[in-house]
């Protein structure tokens, strides 16, 4: 496997990171409190911390749904993140022009999982020289993304990382394929499961995505078990007044036991060899 490093934050290297904040930069004030809280838990169980927050959502089931503050205002916010915390921090892009908007903003570029097959996008993202992570479509087989590791080697990417934020089943559900993490790690790269994500019932509330988010503990923990490079969590600390996501993201609050189980059993795996 090829690690790849985030700033400081090397994942792929042995160590389990966490990649979590806001769905949205709804505001410095509630970034500076997410990234406050998780730097300092994962501070305490010895994970590599990268903070996300999307400057802009502009995938929403509805028109209607606030998508955020924007590319200037959301990337300052996290340039006063990056800063004031010193962790990295990630964001995603959606059109090519955005990659090298960003690139001086951020230290890992995410890719959207409808857009992960994208070839303009791709190699927009590589050609900024930072760390490019994928999310899986929720249409292509865990075999499938063999093919978009493939084209960012021929981009010349500078480290590059698949996450899975699961599969869709039928209408307004998502399954997890959890074998399939090995499949995609046997592609040579990191790979990270989306807990919060991989939750959702896209569309299920109507006008907005639903989820169940009671189920991301055991999501997390059978991901953790089967091996994994990083954790991606959105966590908000008052999910049903986010402006986005507010059925799946994970309070703040409980941030804490939701790691102290990821951690307990990265030890477990560990030990065993």
């Amino acid at each position: 496997m090829t690690p790849l490093r985030a700033g400081a934050v090397e994942i792929g290297g042995g160590r389990l990171a966490i990649i979590a904040g806001p769905c949205l930069a709804e505001s410095l004030d509630l970034c500076r409190t997410v990234a406050d809280r998780m730097k300092a838990i994962c501070d305490d169980f010895g994970f590599g911390y990268v903070f996300k927050a999307s400057f802009d959502k502009a995938n929403r089931t509805s028109g209607d749904s606030p998508r955020g503050a924007g590319i200037d205002a959301g990337l300052a916010i996290l340039r006063e993140v990056r800063e004031e915390f010193m962790v990295p921090v990630t964001t995603d892009i959606h059109t090519a022009e955005q990659a090298g908007l960003v690139a001086d903003s951020i230290d890992l570029i995410q890719i959207p999982a409808f857009l992960c097959r994208q070839s303009d996008l791709l190699q927009a993202a590589a050609e900024t020289e930072l760390p490019v992570n994928v999310k899986k479509g929720q249409f292509l087989a865990p075999w499938d993304t063999g093919n978009i590791v493939a084209k960012l080697r021929s981009y010349e990417a500078n480290g590059m990382m698949l996450t899975e934020r699961g599969t869709s089943f039928g209408y307004n559900t998502l399954i997890v394929d959890m074998p399939g993490l090995e499949t995609m790690r046997g592609f040579g790269v990191p790979v990270c499961f989306d807990a919060t994500h991989s939750a959702q019932r896209p569309g299920g509330g109507g006008t907005a995505t639903g989820g169940v988010r009671e189920s991301i503990p055991a999501m997390a923990r059978a991901a953790v078990a089967v091996g994994i490079d990083a954790l991606f969590l959105e966590v908000h600390p008052d999910p049903a007044r986010a402006w986005s996501d507010s059925a799946t993201q994970w309070p703040l609050d409980r941030a804490e036991d939701l790691l102290c189980q990821a951690k307990a059993i990265w030890d477990a795996k560990a030990s065993l060899g």
